[in-house]
């Protein structure tokens, strides 16, 4: 579901910017909810995943770690969605946002946790668990889903015009996974 509401606000936002009208207002808004019930999907995945049936010793804490770093990276996106959303919902066009994201950018350790280091870990995680998951459990797991989701971060981290092609790559990564997950 998260590969899927992410590629949502893929969507939403080509689709803003395609009619010039991405910035406060509805499809900003429409686009950061997705965006952020997309990340937070991501919460029973990399909790259902965190421990591997048949899975003992380093691998299971390097599966624990990477899920943990996952998770850690979610909180930090969900708070810059968050963040997005309300500066969204109070400017009264592009340049009332840019100050206030300026503001808040601004707060010393604000960045790092919430903008650019933290937020890392998500995406870090994902790729660090599934690639655990490739070498410990092939049989659930295919080799190609690392690459799939490497794929889709790179071109996320490329263009944000490139998401929802990003989103899809994950979304098939995590295709064979889901039998791993929790109901």
């Amino acid at each position: 579901m998260g590969p899927a509401l992410m590629a949502g606000y893929g969507l939403v936002r080509l689709a803003g910017r395609a009619v010039g009208d991405y910035g406060p207002g509805v499809w900003w808004s429409v686009a950061h909810l997705l965006f952020l019930a997309g990340v937070l999907a991501f919460v029973p995945v990399f909790r259902g995943l965190r421990v591997p049936d048949g899975v003992r010793g380093a691998g299971r804490a390097g599966v624990r770690v990477a899920a943990g770093a996952g998770l850690l990276g979610v909180a930090a996106v969900a708070v810059q969605a968050v963040i997005d959303l309300a500066v969204g919902f109070v400017a009264a066009d592009d340049r009332a946002m840019s100050d206030m994201f300026e503001k808040v950018q601004d707060v010393p350790g604000v960045m790092p946790v919430v903008y650019t280091a933290v937020p890392m870990l998500f995406w870090f995680g994902l790729l660090a668990l599934v690639t655990l998951l490739a070498f410990l459990r092939r049989d659930e797991v295919p080799a190609w889903s690392p690459l799939l989701v490497l794929a889709g971060v790179v071109m996320m981290a490329v263009s944000l015009d490139l998401l929802t092609a990003g989103a899809l790559c994950i979304g098939l990564a995590l295709f064979p996974v889901r039998r791993g997950l929790p109901d």
